[in-house]
């Protein structure tokens, strides 16, 4: 015979184990609005163009299954690598000054004696919270082929001739990267000076009465406290610069499909997609775009664990 007392503890572990299951399901319910819009908008296309990598399809016809041609039409098309090269190109030049001149306004804007910090630091932010199109417009502006242009004008007064910015190898690349470099500038700085802030002001007092210059603190203490940071800014840095897109788009205007200047690997499936109606090898330059992505994901990773290590080592 069961027992009153057992029959109570079955009871209660049964309601127990409802509520528990209840609160289960109502914390996936909470959370399943982000699922179904990434599935939608996020998971559902990756899946799809994996699939069409392998396809022949001009977007309205029936998929014709063609294995690995598509990756041999892109790798064997001088256009292609020569988007690789300019993302590299443009990724370099745009992407290396910034990090270094945002960590140095950090530093500036860290010093304690430093009147108007609020509005320095909004001023330097405001860049990456206007309107990428916009940016584009009134660079294409500055680095106008016209003569009386303004950069065209500064140059001049050094002596230089005119640039045609929009039409020579290094004058368009010189023009976007200047325009990458502008709009991120302020973000980077704004994570390293988070970053210094997070630093102990005792390091700092110890350094200064050891009669350390800000330069020397800067060196030994604000540096190699900031590399998590700057691995971060670097990785981020590194993933955009390959996804470079709107500014060449915007800056060359109707030319920018038609040139190869400053096409860039987006550019380059974009153009495939939409202009050529080839999506099958707009898909596969993704998937190569995608392995590049990884591949420096992977070195960032690397850097970031041996960071770690060397830290624990000390």
């Amino acid at each position: 015979m069961v027992s009153l007392d057992e029959k109570q503890q079955k009871v209660q572990s049964k309601r127990f184990s409802s509520e528990e299951m209840k609160d289960i399901l109502s914390g996936y319910l909470y959370i399943s609005p982000f699922f179904i819009v990434f599935a939608i908008i996020g998971l559902y296309p990756a899946i799809f163009s994996l699939i069409l990598a392998f396809q022949k399809w001009n977007g309205l016809g029936e998929m014709e299954f063609v294995g690995l041609n598509n990756f041999k039409v892109i790798l064997s098309d001088p256009l292609f690598w020569k988007s690789v090269y300019n993302t590299i190109i443009l990724g370099l030049m745009g992407t290396a000054p910034q990090l270094v001149v945002g960590l140095v306004l950090a530093f500036l804007l860290n010093l304690t004696y430093l009147r108007f910090k609020a509005f320095f630091r909004v001023t330097i932010f405001m860049p990456y919270i206007t309107s990428m199109v916009a940016v584009a417009l009134v660079f294409s502006v500055f680095f106008s082929n016209n003569e009386t242009a303004l950069v065209n004008y500064l140059i001049g007064l050094f002596g230089f001739d005119p640039v045609n910015w929009k039409t020579s190898e290094w004058g368009a690349k010189i023009a976007i990267s200047t325009m990458v470099f502008w709009r991120w500038l302020g973000y980077n700085t704004i994570i390293y000076l988070a970053g210094m802030q997070s630093i102990s002001n005792e390091l700092y007092e110890a350094a200064k009465i050891d009669g350390a210059s800000k330069l020397q603190q800067l060196r030994h203490i604000t540096i190699p406290l900031l590399k998590p940071f700057i691995l971060l800014t670097v990785f981020f840095s590194t993933v955009g610069a390959m996804q470079l897109f709107t500014e060449p788009t915007v800056f060359l205007g109707n030319t920018a499909f038609a040139r190869d200047e400053a096409m860039t690997v987006v550019m380059y499936l974009y153009r495939d997609a939409f202009k050529l109606s080839s999506f099958g090898t707009a898909s596969a330059a993704a998937i190569v775009l995608l392995l590049f992505i990884v591949c420096a994901s992977a070195v960032n990773m690397m850097l970031t664990q041996g960071f770690g290590k060397n830290r624990r080592g000390r």
